[in-house]
C-alpha cells in the first residue's frame, strides 16, 4: 500500500526504495503486485485512482 500510495505522488523506485529501506527491485515487485489488485497498468494510473488507494487501506484501530 504504501509503494502505492508514493508511486502515486510521482517519487522513482530508487526513492521510494529509500524511504522504506528496501530495494529497488523489491518495490517494483510490490507495484508489480498492486497494479492488477488496485485496477491500474501503470504509475499514472495510480495517480488518477488516488480514492482507491485510501479506501482500500486496512483499518487498524482496535
Amino acid at each position: 500500500m504504501q509503494t502505492a500510495q508514493l508511486a502515486a505522488t510521482g517519487l522513482t523506485n530508487k526513492q521510494i526504495a529509500a524511504q522504506l529501506f528496501l530495494s529497488p527491485r523489491t518495490v517494483a515487485a510490490h507495484l508489480r503486485n498492486a497494479f492488477p489488485k488496485l485496477n491500474v497498468t501503470s504509475r499514472a494510473g495510480l495517480r488518477d485512482a488516488p480514492t482507491g488507494l485510501t479506501s482500500q487501506a486496512p483499518d487498524r484501530t482496535g
